[in-house]
C-alpha cells in the first residue's frame, strides 16, 4: 500500500490504452460470470427434490427413438415403482418457426407425478374433459398474451396431423405454475396436451411413447429399480436406458450439445486472447518507462522493489477490469433469468464464482507481468540512462 499512488499513476500514464485494456478485461470476466452461470443452470436441470424421486426411461439408442405403449403396464408392475406415466415431444412453434415452445403430449396421470407443478382443481378438471385442451405455463401466457378459453394454433416442427399438415389447433383450459421458481422455472414455459389426442391425430405415432417417467418408492433403491426396468426390454428391438431425471436431463443436453465443452472452449479462447492483449500492454508500458525505472534504482529502489512495482501494476490492472466484469455479471444474471422466463435460471454470482474469479485475475496479472517485471529488475542503470 505504501507505493499504491505510484503504481496508480504509472497504470494510468497512458489513459486511453489503459481504459481500452480494462474494457477488454471487463468483457472477459463478464463472459466468465455469465457463461459459468449458464453451465451451472444446465447442470442443475431436473435436480429438484422431486426429480430425485423419479426415473426417466428412454430408448437406449437415442432420445429421438420411441418406445411401445405396452411397456407402461410392465413398468408399473416392477417392484419399487409407485406410479408410471409417459410423454412425447411435440415440438411446437407459435405463428412463426422462431417462436419455439416446450410442448409435450402427456398421459392423463402426468401431473400426478409432478407435484411441483400447480394447476387449480377446476382447470385440471377442464383439461381432463377437453380432448383438444392444453395447459400452458404462466410465463408463456404472459409472453404471447394468451387467455384461458382462447383457441391457439401451433405448428409442429416434427409431426403432421390427420389432414397431412403440421398445423394444429388447441384450446387453452388452464395455467401451470411452478411451486419453486428457483428449480422449476422452466415449467412456466411449457405446454402440455393429451397424448391420446396426439396419438389418434398423428399418422406417424400410433401407440408410440417418447419416454416413461416412474416414481420410485425409495430413492435409495433407484439404481436397482432402473436396472429392473431396463431388464424388461433387454435383447429386444427397443432396449431402454433408465436413469434419474437429473441424469436424463444432462444426457439430453449432451446429445444436443456438450455445454461444458462449449463454455470451456469459449472461455479458453477469450482468456488466451486476453493474455496476449494484456501482456502486450504491460510490455509496452515497461519499455516506455525504462529511463524512469533506472532513476528509481538510482535513488535507492532495490531490484526486488522494482520487480514488485511492475507485478503489482499488472495485477491491479487485471483486478480492476475483472472485478468490474464480475460485478456487471452479478447485475445482468437476474435480468437474464427474468427475460428468459426462468428457462435459463442464472445462479447468483456468489463466493463459489468470485473466489475462482479473483484467483484467475491474480494469476493472469502475475503471468502477463512476470516477463516485463524480470526485465525491469535486471535493468542496468547506466545502459538505461544512456538509452541503450
Amino acid at each position: 500500500m505504501k507505493y499504491l499512488h505510484l503504481i496508480w499513476a504509472e497504470l494510468f500514464r497512458r489513459k486511453t490504452r489503459t481504459i481500452l485494456t480494462l474494457v477488454s478485461i471487463l468483457a472477459a470476466f463478464l463472459l466468465f460470470g455469465l457463461l459459468n452461470g449458464v453451465r451451472v443452470s444446465f447442470d442443475q436441470a431436473g435436480q429438484s427434490a422431486q426429480g430425485a424421486k423419479r426415473l426417466q426411461t428412454g430408448s437406449k439408442l437415442s432420445f429421438i427413438d420411441t418406445l411401445p405403449l405396452s411397456l407402461n403396464d410392465r413398468i408399473a408392475r416392477t417392484d419399487g415403482v409407485k406410479a408410471v406415466t409417459y410423454a412425447n415431444w411435440f415440438g411446437g412453434a407459435y405463428q412463426k418457426p422462431e417462436n419455439q415452445v416446450f410442448s409435450f403430449a402427456v398421459a392423463p396421470n402426468y401431473l400426478d407425478l409432478y407435484p411441483e407443478i400447480e394447476v387449480s382443481a377446476a382447470q385440471r378438471q377442464a383439461f381432463d374433459a377437453t380432448r383438444t385442451g392444453v395447459l400452458v405455463g404462466e410465463d408463456l401466457m404472459k409472453r404471447f398474451k394468451w387467455k384461458v378459453g382462447q383457441k391457439i394454433p401451433l405448428m409442429s416442427t416434427i409431426f403432421p396431423n390427420s389432414d397431412g399438415s403440421k398445423n394444429w389447433a388447441f384450446d387453452i383450459v388452464g395455467v401451470m405454475k411452478p411451486k419453486d421458481k428457483a428449480s422449476g422455472g422452466w415449467y412456466g414455459q411449457m405446454i402440455i396436451m393429451h397424448w391420446k389426442y396426439f396419438d389418434e391425430s398423428c399418422p406417424y405415432n400410433r401407440g408410440q411413447v417418447g419416454w416413461y417417467v416412474s416414481s420410485v418408492a425409495d430413492v435409495n433403491q433407484a439404481d436397482r429399480v432402473a436396472k429392473a426396468i431396463d431388464a424388461l426390454s433387454a435383447n429386444s428391438d427397443h432396449e431402454t436406458k433408465s436413469m434419474t431425471e437429473s441424469a436424463a436431463a444432462a444426457s439430453w443436453m449432451k446429445q444436443m450439445a456438450d455445454i461444458g465443452l462449449i463454455v470451456g472452449s469459449i472461455m479458453g479462447a477469450v482468456f488466451f486472447t486476453l493474455l496476449l492483449l494484456t501482456g502486450n500492454t504491460m510490455a509496452q508500458a515497461v519499455r516506455e518507462r525504462i529511463p524512469e525505472l533506472a532513476v528509481l534504482k538510482t535513488i535507492g529502489f532495490s531490484n526486488t522493489s522494482v520487480l514488485g512495482l511492475v507485478l503489482s501494476e499488472s495485477v491491479l490492472l487485471v483486478l480492476l477490469g475483472g472485478v468490474l466484469g464480475l460485478g456487471l455479471a452479478t447485475v445482468i444474471g437476474p435480468i437474464l433469468t427474468l427475460v428468459s422466463g426462468g428457462v435459463i435460471n442464472m445462479p447468483p454470482i456468489n463466493l463459489s464464482i468470485w473466489l475462482p474469479g479473483l484467483g484467475l485475475m491474480v494469476a493472469i496479472g502475475v503471468l502477463v507481468g512476470l516477463l516485463p517485471a524480470i526485465r525491469a529488475m535486471r535493468l542496468n542503470i547506466v545502459d538505461a540512462l544512456a538509452g541503450r
